[in-house]
């Protein structure tokens, strides 16, 4: 397994982590993000955050989702649907993104089922490497969308795109890129 966090993930316990271990990780690591400081290293000095993101202008909130991208979206639907009861929503597409969605309620968060829309679907490219699929991103709220990207450009956290797009929720989210953040693919969403 070339992601190291899916390999962390089968590993664990040497079996496969289910769903529900995987939520209590992914709380856990928001936790943990919100409870410690981390240093960002730059060419000229290590900065902290407990220094330098002053936590009176933004903050982390609530683990909104774990997406998962999928080579067939309809067996997808399907499996958490039909084979294990949960609320599944309609497919909608989202053309800025370049993928179709579909939300699986969980009662405390969501699954997100991602499949690529088009050629240019960097869910697409995801597929080619991992052909059954896998986990793409964790979705965190933040409480001032503006204020974190502000704030994250100074430490030099790289965010994917320059400026929050609509996400499938219909509010601003950004992603940062997963180099900076231990490998994991992190979203921000404006609560």
């Amino acid at each position: 397994m070339r992601d190291p966090l899916l390999a962390r993930m089968w590993l664990h316990s040497g079996t496969q982590m289910n769903w529900v271990q995987l939520i209590n990780w992914c709380q856990g690591l928001l936790a943990r993000l919100q409870a410690t400081s981390f240093s960002v290293r730059t060419s000229s000095a290590t900065i902290s955050s407990a220094e330098k993101v002053p936590r009176s202008l933004w903050k982390l909130g609530r683990l909104n989702h774990v997406a998962i991208a999928v080579p067939d979206l309809e067996k997808a639907r399907s499996l958490y649907k039909d084979v294990l009861g949960a609320q599944v929503s309609e497919t909608v597409p989202l053309p800025e993104h370049g993928v179709y969605t579909a939300f699986v309620e969980l009662g405390n968060t969501k699954l997100e089922l991602l499949h690529p829309l088009g050629k240019r679907s960097p869910i697409a490219g995801f597929l080619q490497k991992n052909k059954a699929g896998g986990m793409h991103h964790v979705c965190i709220e933040v409480d001032d969308i503006t204020a974190a990207v502000a704030e994250l450009k100074k430490t030099k956290i790289r965010i994917l795109s320059e400026e929050p797009k609509i996400g499938a929720h219909g509010k601003p989210v950004i992603f940062l890129h997963p180099q900076d953040c231990h490998g994991v693919l992190v979203e921000l969403e404006q609560a």
